[in-house]
């Protein structure tokens, strides 16, 4: 597949590696690049006006981010995702994030507590294109990334950071448009989260994400086993 579709802004040359780095971060993450795509290193530099250099290095931390693969004698190519994969990447975020509600119970202040309402209330505005769909998850980002962070926790904020990209991964390339009935259930999940922690009950917080994020591994998992069937 060539990249047709890829028409990046210059890259500042005082910045470049952490530049390149950003913009092929942002074209796997808002869809440019599709999961499984050869990307060739001498094309991507040519297309941003840089050395190999910088973009193998960008290659390489993308790696690290589980965003690509870097197959020996075949090339490099964007990650793909497994039915299983999602499973297990959602069970360890499942995981970790109520580990953190229960840790964030203690350290929610008043404008923490202000700005998870916010979120929720956003998040119920109405989404009619892909523009607010990339607006809503956005905010369902933030909500979540919240409450881990506020669990003071860093080595659980480190590993919940590391699950982003691929959680990102299985849903901005397989995820099907939500029905206003999935999209009602989600809404009511998140006030149902955010009135326990408000309220500091942390029994009931966790027993609420948990059951909020296996639910949304479900069914990415569906789609992305009709995604493969096609």
């Amino acid at each position: 597949m060539e990249l047709s579709n890829f028409k990046p802004q210059p890259v500042p040359r005082e910045r470049t590696s952490n530049s390149v780095l950003q913009v092929l971060r942002d074209s796997i993450l808002s869809g440019v690049f599709v999961p499984g795509q050869r990307l060739n290193t001498s094309e991507l530099a040519q297309k941003l006006d840089v050395s190999v250099a910088p973009v193998r290095d960008a290659l390489n931390r993308l790696q690290s981010e589980g965003l690509i693969e870097i197959r020996p004698r075949s090339g490099t190519f964007v990650s793909e995702i497994s039915p299983r994969e999602v499973r297990e990447t959602f069970e360890v975020r499942a995981a970790l994030e109520c580990l953190a509600v229960e840790l964030a119970i203690g350290n929610l202040g008043a404008d923490k507590i202000n700005r998870l309402k916010e979120l929720v209330n956003q998040m119920e505005a109405p989404v009619n294109d892909e523009r607010g769909k990339a607006l809503h998850e956005q905010k369902n980002e933030e909500f979540h990334s919240l409450i881990v962070e506020s669990s003071g926790n860093r080595k659980l904020i480190e590993m919940y950071r590391q699950l982003k990209a691929y959680i990102a991964i299985a849903r901005i390339h397989y995820q099907r448009g939500v029905g206003q009935r999935r999209m009602q259930k989600v809404h009511s999940e998140h006030r149902r989260i955010f009135a326990a922690v408000k309220n500091g009950d942390g029994e009931r917080a966790k027993e609420l994400l948990r059951s909020h994020i296996l639910a949304g591994a479900s069914r990415l998992t569906e789609d992305l086993v009709t995604a493969k069937g096609k």
